[in-house]
Formats: C-alpha cells, structure tokens, sequence
C-alpha cells in the first residue's frame, strides 16, 4: 500500500514532468533540423483516371390508376361570390400654405489677425564639465 502511493506520488513529480518535456523537446529539435537539411523529395502525381460512366436506367411506363366503379362522386360545390365593397373616395389633402423666404443674413466682417509679439531667444545653456572619474590602483595580490 505504501509503495502505491510513493509510486503515484514520483510519477507525479514535478521533476519527472520536466524530465518528459525536455525528452519531448530534443525529439522535435532533431526532426526539424532534419527537415531543415534534407529536402523533401516531389511527390509523385497520380494518373488522371478517366470518370466511370454510370448505366442508363430502363425507362417504365407509368402505370395507370385502375378506376374504381360503384363509389358515389362528390357533387360539386360552388364558391360563394363575395360582395363588392363600395369604393370609397380618397379625401383632398389641404395645401400647405407657402413660407416666405428667410431673409439673407448678413456677412461677418473680417477681423484682422492678432500680430503677437516676438518672444527673444532663450540664451544656450552651457554644460558643466564632470571631471573624468579615475580608478584607484590597489597594491597588487600576494
């Protein structure tokens, strides 16, 4: 009984999941380079089979309905004629009374562009200069 549940639990391992995957890896690496250096060869075109004919059918007659004597036939019944319906006359629409035109508004005078002034040019700004960092020299090691 013990030996089932410390086999499930190596089995289960995350070490042996990782011993699977990189098993798995180096398969598929070698197989692509494999397909890398060896070009896959033609592939042979099969013969165009000419297409089977399929056999006409034998045409039959169809066969008649034997007639039944001795059934009473059905008396024809006529349709009803609906009444017409009165025509109904289609009332005037009133006219719409006509709008006058709107009166033409007036044109925006033009309003001269704003000149603002010249801002002067901000002086450049020199850098400072870091002096330049030098190593220690340490005494040589014994």
């Amino acid at each position: 009984m013990a030996l089932k549940k410390s086999l499930s639990a190596s089995l289960l391992s995350p070490f042996l999941i990782l011993c699977f995957t990189a098993l798995l890896a180096g398969t598929v690496s070698v197989g692509a380079r494999r397909l890398l250096e060896n070009p896959t060869p033609e592939i042979t075109k099969f013969p165009e089979l000419p297409k089977p004919e399929m056999p006409k059918l034998p045409e039959f007659s169809k066969p008649e309905l034997p007639k039944i004597s001795g059934l009473p036939t059905l008396p024809e019944i006529q349709k009803p004629e609906l009444p017409k319906m009165p025509e109904i006359p289609m009332p005037e629409l009133p006219k719409m009374p006509e709008l006058p035109k709107m009166p033409e508004l007036p044109k925006m005078p033009e309003i001269p562009m704003f000149d603002a002034p010249k801002l002067p040019k901000p002086e450049e700004i020199q850098e400072t200069k870091v002096p330049a960092f030098t190593m220690p020299k340490f005494p040589g090691t014994p």
